[in-house]
């Protein structure tokens, strides 16, 4: 197969794909790829692999293309095909929630010399290690990659990147518990959406929505965290997007826990488990057990909660998630509170302080923690966060965490 025949071939791939005939995009993909010797054809055609199973969660399939998409690169002796394929792997190993990984290749990304494309694809490399950071807990770490990445999408005026870095921001202001924040971001998103996305893929619309589906839940406005839940899942639905739609089931289970619907609740944390075990989402399957310990707690079946918590306090050793550790900790303190168990309480609550002191969660300024309930925050240039209450009456001239200047405002 020819240099031009290759490309027409991708080209009607792409055409497939983008009319939600996903399965014969792949089947045309796959035979360019066993056919063809154009290893520029095959390098694109790999990247479009990689990008199709994402968006359906086959994150070990995508994993394993962006090993062959390396290799290629290295035959084609080409930074900017190398950088592309590098960041291509720490995307997949961010899915499949290898936090560790994505932020050692994420730093290959970085370090690779004189990349025409590194101006491009900078900001997603940020983005891309912001979101391994937060996967860990790792909140100003987290931060100062989502600000640089910002950066890259003003300076380069690409919206879609800062759609994408708008609803991350969401996800840590609501982590950190910073409603207002967390609410502001994936609407800014949306409007992203509604002024330049005419030609987008509606995933952008619908992760937006997601996202504020989110912060309204958390802000007790259950009916509108149910709409725009509602519309996100349509969307989802119709692209065969199995990660949003596991993440728009436990956003529904989350909404029926509010209302105190439990009955409701209960089947939609199933149906979210279950694919988010399929597709391999380790820290969504957390999320998930979270959610149904609280149910448990609830309903005052406190055994049965324990065992839960148990199963998601191992998934969250392994993933490395200090702020899912610190929020099971906080759970069974107050279930052996109940039971009178001194011994066992004593044990968390020594667990959930170590967990405190390594997320770095509280305000440098009054001492208290950060994330125990909704509070305006406000971050310094240096990414380090504080209660915006204490920066107003202190009015600190530098951060107290590290001493750096905080003349000038933080961008979130």
């Amino acid at each position: 197969m020819g240099q031009d025949q290759t490309k027409q071939q991708i080209e009607k791939g792409l055409q497939l794909y983008q009319s939600n005939q996903t399965e014969k995009a792949l089947h045309m993909w796959m035979k360019v790829l066993e056919k063809s010797a154009d290893l520029v054809g095959r390098f694109r055609v790999l990247g479009c692999l990689v990008t199709a199973h994402s968006e359906m969660g086959r994150y070990k399939e995508m994993l394993k293309f962006a090993v062959v998409q390396i290799d290629t690169a290295r035959e084609l002796e080409d930074a900017d095909f190398l950088l592309e394929s590098y960041l291509n792997l720490a995307r997949s190993n961010e899915k499949l929630c290898e936090f560790h990984k994505t932020i050692s290749y994420c730093k290959t990304c970085v370090g690779l010399p004189g990349t025409r494309a590194g101006a491009q694809l900078g900001g997603q490399v940020s983005l891309s290690m912001g979101n391994a950071f937060l996967g860990l807990s790792l909140f100003q770490k987290a931060l100062e990659s989502f600000e640089k990445a910002l950066r890259y999408a003003h300076n380069n005026d690409d919206a879609m990147l800062e759609c994408r870095v708008c609803c991350s921001l969401g996800s840590f202001y609501a982590q950190v518990k910073d409603y207002e924040k967390a609410l502001f971001f994936p609407c800014k998103a949306a409007e992203l959406v509604s002024d330049y996305g005419k030609g987008w893929s509606l995933k952008y619309r619908a992760m937006s929505q997601y996202h504020m589906a989110v912060a309204y839940r958390l802000l007790g406005h259950l009916g509108s965290a149910m709409e725009c839940c509602e519309e996100s899942m349509k969307i989802a639905l119709q692209h065969g997007d199995r990660p949003l739609q596991a993440l728009c089931l436990l956003c529904f289970a989350d909404i029926h826990r509010s209302r105190g619907d439990l009955e409701t609740a209960f089947p939609r944390y199933d149906s979210a488990m279950s694919i988010m075990t399929e597709i391999g989402n380790r820290l969504g399957q957390v999320q998930v057990l979270l959610g149904v310990a609280k149910c448990w707690i609830a309903r005052k079946a406190l055994d049965k909660a324990l065992d839960v918590i148990e199963k998601a306090q191992d998934l969250a050793e392994e993933v490395g998630n200090k702020l899912s550790q610190l929020k099971l900790h906080c759970l069974s303190e107050s279930i052996y509170r109940s039971k009178g168990l001194q011994r066992e309480l004593r044990a968390h609550v020594v667990r959930f302080h170590e967990c405190v002191e390594e997320t770095e969660l509280y305000c440098g300024l009054c001492g208290e923690s950060i994330g125990e309930r909704n509070s305006r925050l406000q971050a310094l240039p240096c990414s380090h966060i504080f209660h915006l209450r204490c920066l107003q009456n202190h009015g600190t001239r530098s951060c107290p965490n590290c001493r750096r200047s905080s003349m000038k405002p933080g961008f979130v």
